[in-house]
């Protein structure tokens, strides 16, 4: 963010979903995931109220009361916007989003319900094949069906055909997938994803290349080019392991290797995808598609991708020739844009009274 034009507040999350001006936050931001300590030592608990124009920051009580006293400083006036860089429950679902509406802040990216479907891949896939955008071939499940009815489960991967993906529908990051060569392993993948969701989705494979696009704005929609993941040969699929703890886990080509006619068809299926779900500001549609590219189907869109300077997003957009802070100021101006116009709209209905005559 150029800090010409923004005064950047950084606000950190921590595991029991309490905020926390984060004063040191690049320091955070650079330590490894397993020993990074807790978010409120020394730093100043913060909350929203969900008061409509609001927008300030107002002191919260922390668990540790001591050392939150101790910690609280100066909290900065009214927000003007709010860049969300979250991922998964709590945070891409439409729950902060909700809270961000309630106050009456702007907010970069989807609203509460583009980005409830974003992380709903059952629901996701009803709307995008009921649009006509092509997605792969699937089933879903409840732990309750499940528990009650689990030969329905084998019926339903024996009629996709094995091997299949099992996965919690309303997660991401690839946690709780398990790729399931036979029947034998699918109860136990099944209870894996269980853990995190209480449905979950079976997916037919589809073996060959994946492929990923960005989109970004509002009305009118605009694709990147399209850039493709190759995993790593260590790794069955685009897993967890690949994404984040093995550094030679997955390769990135921008752009992918393809023709125009088949970019331009990637592309046009990524913006049908981003409007059929009533997305806003940015998104990332990910695509699988047979080696040939006869057959290229959605298998989920992300709402907010990742963020850093070597992620897919800001990387396609960077070969789009929109480099990452002009993306992020485009961002925020889409953010602000959306505020204006739902800000247009009237929440109240005063019917026209009669003259009498």
């Amino acid at each position: 963010m150029d800090p010409r034009r923004y005064e950047v507040v950084p606000i950190g999350i921590d595991r029991d979903g309490r905020w926390y001006l984060e004063h040191d936050a690049l320091k955070v931001l650079a330590v490894e995931a397993p020993r990074l300590g807790a978010l409120n030592r020394g730093d100043t608990p913060v909350t929203l109220l969900p008061h409509r124009d609001s927008r300030a920051l107002v002191p919260a009580p922390s668990g540790d009361i001591e050392s939150a006293g101790a910690a609280r400083g100066a909290i900065p006036g009214p927000l003007d916007v709010i860049f969300p860089v979250l991922h998964g429950t709590f945070g891409e679902d439409g729950t902060v989003q909700g809270l961000l509406e309630l106050a009456g802040v702007p907010y970069v990216g989807s609203g509460v319900l583009g980005s409830a479907l974003g992380m709903d891949k059952d629901v996701q896939k009803r709307l995008l094949g009921g649009a006509g955008v092509a997605v792969v071939d699937y089933g879903s499940i409840t732990r309750a069906e499940y528990d009650e009815h689990p030969a329905a489960a084998r019926k339903m991967a024996n009629k996709l055909g094995y091997p299949v993906f099992v996965k919690p529908n309303a997660l991401g990051s690839s946690i709780g997938i398990h790729k399931v060569r036979s029947a034998a392993d699918l109860d136990a993948a099944l209870r894996d994803a269980f853990r995190y969701d209480r449905k979950a989705l079976i997916e037919q494979s589809c073996s060959g290349r994946e492929l990923e696009c960005a989109v970004l704005g509002n009305d009118h929609p605009e694709a990147s080019v399209v850039g493709e993941v190759l995993v790593g040969a260590d790794h069955d699929f685009y897993s967890y392991e690949s994404k984040y703890v093995d550094p030679q886990g997955a390769e990135i080509r921008i752009p992918a290797r393809l023709t125009k006619a088949q970019s331009n068809r990637i592309r046009a299926m990524a913006v049908s995808a981003f409007s059929a779900l009533s997305l806003r500001g940015m998104a990332r549609v990910d695509f699988l598609a047979t080696p040939d590219l006869g057959r290229i189907v959605v298998n989920e869109v992300n709402t907010i991708p990742g963020f850093t300077a070597i992620s897919m997003y800001p990387k396609l957009w960077e070969a789009t020739r929109l480099p990452l802070p002009k993306l992020i100021d485009k961002l925020i101006d889409l953010a602000l844009e959306e505020h204006r116009e739902r800000s247009g709209l009237s929440f109240t209905y005063l019917p026209e009274r009669k003259e009498r005559g």
